[in-house]
């Protein structure tokens, strides 16, 4: 028999619903922002249910026997038997105690027992499985004012069964003498603790802390250890602060053997609008000057780059974005290692976008770090007005498409240009009755241009002519695509033959200067551009014809996409095209590509350009991809043989291959490794020093990944010196812990 319901009942409901708050310790953590408060009649609103409830009177003990469960605000708890002791205030649970909060966070525990004021509690064997899936195991915890201290605990974010649901032992843990759980501050403090990998204690971290729900929180983040030829031992520590919820900032502090400590510090802010960062590095050590003389350009001078980006949103048309990147010489990013750019771009731009109209105020400054360059040359364009509208055309179905640009480009020791046009262009396509698909293009330009300083520009064909220089340009096509579709070897095949026409009056071109016209080349790309040039300085003004074909497979496992095709064109005016780029005479070059696939086993990419008088290979490019995503290797080859002349320095021939695989040993382990070597001699150009085999860089390593872990080890090996960044061996050694800094 129990007795009738009354106050001390109550209070046995509200020990059970206590004792599903402190299997429990992380849900308190992963909450933001404080609970709405509660209805004080809801307070003894306890869902509960045993299979049997017993009363000793004489010993005044209350049992509750088999699938226990407490259900209240949101807590469950589940075990086999919980046991009140009136005389002595404790309450028990036992067997199979799962516990789960609001946030999903589940504890296990095989005993808990609370005392009568049901604020302080015991529990043994406690497991809790947070809602990241990480785990804190503990063989006794204990709770006092609120504070969790756990003996003897062990923490991970492994898993712990592996995919045929077999238990695994995690690939690594922290474990302590002591951690202490504080759900104010959602953090996990240690005492004594140490890393575990694979079972063997590596690490010792007498101060270890981070926090346990699925946010990060400030603390020190785990070491990186290497070693360079450039600066020998380095180790680098840093520091994560997370200052609100919407910024944090990281430090970090690299000593070498060899060299001056390096500073660093990294900032990023997500506002409602948008985001930005902001990173700096910052040593004094001597610089080598990249001439190659050898006394020092600087001695104990300080180094540094800074680099910024952002974008903001302000309403769904208009936005703002900059970045930035400034280096203090030219040899500090390689030297240290953070970035092997050759040039250094800062931009600025106002855009606005809608369905049918575009706005850009841009602007941009290049740092040049190659050796040979002059910074002076180095352009700077401010600003940039681009502004483009399409409009529906009444007449014949079409669309027009209205540009108008200006650009100012200034050097502090070189050419000025600046460069206005206004653009009205028209384009249809029709799809005739037999299948062709017809498209026309008719383009009206205008273009201003003013520049100075011209004979500073060392190739005589970009120059142009100093003052102002004004031009008119018109041109025309007419594209006809007639695609046929049929079955082949099992599956589908679609073969397009392809026929342009262009028309463009002459055009003053060598008169205009060339700032973004340079690098030109025919290609599969452009070979049916109305414009072969990129850019807008120069304009292909011709008549010409260009045919080609397209010819596609489709099977359920392998697909074949090729194209191949020549211009020819039907005047005979002088080209101003240079000699090696495919366009210099009547007749192109014949340019095509070819792309394979075999499922995701097997991509193959062809690029090439064939001589039309001898066939010769003008341009030969491979790119090819076989493996799965565990095991694959990668080869690139590029060769460049235009036959050009020095003069053109965009355009120099070269040669190149680059080789990349990796290799699975194991479950978790692989083996990758990546090289590349330059093949290009006097003979492709006839300023290099290369002998036709200089290899640029080596890089061979073996890696561990699984759900939690990434540890690797590196050896790389780099052949091109400059200034101070010199030739030789680097190791880097990189361990990453999920959910965990030191």
């Amino acid at each position: 028999m129990i007795p009738a319901l009354r106050p001390s009942y109550i209070q046995l409901l509200l020990a059970l619903l206590l004792i599903g708050g402190i299997t429990v310790p992380s849900t308190a953590m992963a909450q933001d922002v404080p609970a709405p408060a509660k209805d004080p009649a809801s307070e003894d609103k306890i869902g509960f249910a045993a299979a049997t409830v017993e009363y000793d009177s004489n010993s005044d003990i209350v049992t509750a026997k088999g699938d226990v469960f407490v259900d209240r605000d949101g807590y469950t708890l589940r075990a086999d038997m919980v046991v009140w002791n009136r005389k002595s205030g404790e309450v028990t649970a036992e067997g199979n105690i799962r516990s789960v909060g609001p946030e999903g966070d589940v504890a296990y525990g095989d005993k808990i027992s609370v005392n009568d004021s049901l604020k302080d509690g015991i529990v043994d064997n406690l497991l809790v499985v947070l809602a990241d899936e990480s785990r804190l195991a503990a063989h006794r915890g204990s709770r006092k004012d609120g504070i969790y201290k756990l003996d003897y605990a062990a923490y991970t974010a492994c898993k712990v069964e592996g995919p045929d649901g077999c238990p695994k032992n995690p690939s690594w843990e922290v474990k302590a003498v002591k951690v202490i759980y504080d759900p104010a501050t959602k953090r996990v403090k240690y005492e004594g603790a140490r890393i575990e990998l694979f079972g063997l204690p590596i690490v010792p971290l007498p101060f270890l802390s981070h926090p346990v729900d699925a946010k990060a929180g400030s603390g020190f983040l785990v070491p990186s250890v290497g070693f360079s030829r450039n600066n020998g031992l380095e180790v680098e520590q840093s520091y994560f602060w997370r200052i609100s919820q919407n910024r944090d900032l990281t430090g970090a502090i690299t000593a070498f053997s060899d060299a001056a400590p390096l500073g660093q510090v990294k900032f990023r802010s997500l506002e409602k609008t948008g985001a930005f960062q902001i990173a700096a590095y910052g040593t004094y050590s001597n610089r080598i000057d990249t001439s190659g003389a050898v006394v020092p350009a600087g001695n104990n001078v300080f180094r540094g780059y800074i680099e910024g980006s952002g974008k903001f949103q302000l309403n769904p048309n208009w936005s703002i974005s900059a970045s930035g990147r400034r280096a203090s010489d030219r040899t500090f990013l390689r030297r240290y290692d953070i970035s092997r750019d050759d040039r250094l771009r800062s931009t600025f731009a106002a855009e606005r976008i809608d369905s049918d109209s575009y706005f850009s105020l841009s602007g941009w400054a290049v740092q040049t770090l190659r050796t040979g360059d002059r910074q002076g040359l180095a352009p700077i364009a401010l600003p940039e007005i681009d502004y483009r509208r399409r409009i529906n055309d009444p007449l014949f179905g079409g669309k027009f498409n209205i540009q108008a640009n200006s650009l100012a480009i200034g050097r502090t020791a070189g050419q000025d240009t600046q460069r206005a046009f206004g653009s009205v262009k028209w384009d249809l396509r029709k799809l005739t009755g037999l299948g062709q698909e017809v498209t026309f293009t008719a383009l009206a330009r205008g273009d201003v241009y003013h520049s100075d300083e011209n004979a500073s520009t060392a190739t005589v064909i970009y120059r142009g002519q100093s003052g102002w220089q004004a031009r008119a340009i018109f041109a025309g096509a007419a594209d006809i695509k007639w695609p046929f579709v049929g079955k082949a070897l099992g599956g589908s095949q679609i073969f397009t033959p392809r026929v342009q026409l262009v028309a463009a009056p002459s055009v003053k071109n060598l008169k205009i200067p060339n700032e973004d016209s340079r690098a030109v080349e025919l290609e599969d790309s452009n070979l049916f551009a109305l414009n072969r040039f990129p850019g807008y300085d120069r304009f292909e003004d011709d008549y010409r014809i260009t045919y080609g074909f397209d010819w596609a497979l489709r099977k359920t496992s392998f697909t074949a996409d090729v194209n191949i095709g020549q211009s020819y064109r039907l005047s005979n005016r002088a080209s101003i095209f240079p000699d090696g780029t495919g366009l210099s005479d009547k007749a192109s070059d014949f340019v095509g590509r070819s792309e394979f696939r075999f499922k995701d086993i097997i991509k193959l990419t062809h690029r090439f350009r064939l001589d039309k008088d001898n066939l010769a290979i003008r341009r030969n490019e491979v790119d090819a991809t076989i493996g799965s995503r565990g095991t694959y290797v990668q080869a690139g080859y590029l060769k460049l043989n235009r036959n050009i002349g020095p003069t053109v320095e965009d355009l120099s021939d070269r040669e190149e291959i680059r080789l990349a695989g990796r290799v699975r040993v194991a479950r978790y382990w692989s083996v990758f490794g990546s090289t590349i070597i330059d093949l290009t001699d006097t003979t492709e150009d006839s300023t290099t020093l290369a002998d036709g085999f200089d290899p640029i860089r080596h890089r061979l390593g073996v890696a561990y990944d699984d759900d939690c872990l990434s540890l690797s080890l590196t050896w790389r090996r780099d052949y091109q010196p400059t200034g101070d960044a010199r030739r030789g061996n680097s190791f880097l050694f990189r361990l990453a812990f999920r959910n965990l800094g030191v």
